[in-house]
């Protein structure tokens, strides 16, 4: 029989150390896995801004790019424009038609105001006529039509006249300006667009002889 006074068997002395160990790696384990997690979150959250910041560069630079809209003189015809004894008839005005129109390249409206169109001779301004207030819808083509009434006398009056009638032709030009705004997204861009026309009218035919020589220009 044993002994009363015998007891259980202890605990080794290092077990204490040895869950101190374990505890200490799955800690460390943690830790780790804490870490790596926050350095994927903050890689991919990194990631999200740059491409978005890219996405608006590339937006900005292309599709929200205001771009100018351009004009085109399609035709120019002049009513009443007849002679009398060698020179114009003095007793009804006459009247320039121009067919212009307008592509807006933008993704937004061009919506622009009054449009003033003036006739020149020999650098000399003999008429001017204005067009209302529009709208020239994001990638479309608008067209207008533009008159202007042009005294005779205005042009006779100038120095040369008499002898470019005797030719059988008269030289004139027009200038067109529209200013306007394009609105993308919070910008908003002042436009004006403008155009120079030179063309010869032939008393024979009635008509703009040969080609207009046209030169567009576009400030933003």
């Amino acid at each position: 029989m044993a002994a009363k006074g015998q007891g259980k068997p202890l605990a080794p002395a290092n077990s204490y150390h040895l869950r101190s160990d374990e505890e200490e790696v799955i800690v460390s384990s943690h830790i780790k896995l804490s870490q790596r997690k926050y350095v994927m979150c903050c890689g991919c959250v990194s990631a999200l801004f740059l491409i978005i910041a890219v996405t608006a560069i590339v937006l900005g630079f292309t599709v929200f790019h205001v771009k100018g809209p351009r004009i085109k003189m399609n035709n120019v015809t002049i009513q009443r424009l007849e002679l009398a004894n060698g020179t114009l008839r003095s007793d009804t005005n006459l009247t320039l038609l121009a067919d212009v129109s307008i592509k807006n390249p933008n993704v937004a409206s061009f919506k622009y105001g009054n449009t003033t169109t003036m006739v020149y001779y020999r650098e000399m301004e003999v008429g001017q006529g204005r067009t209302p207030a529009g709208v020239a819808k994001a990638r479309r083509t608008m067209r207008m039509n533009v008159t202007v009434d042009i005294v005779p006398r205005e042009i006779m009056v100038v120095p040369g006249f008499t002898r470019e009638v005797a030719s059988g032709t008269l030289k004139v030009s027009t200038y067109t300006r529209i200013q306007g705004k394009v609105k993308i997204l919070m910008v908003n861009k002042n436009v004006v667009v403008e155009l120079n026309c030179s063309m010869t009218y032939n008393f024979a035919s009635k008509e703009i002889q040969g080609t207009k020589d046209c030169k567009p220009r576009v400030s933003l």
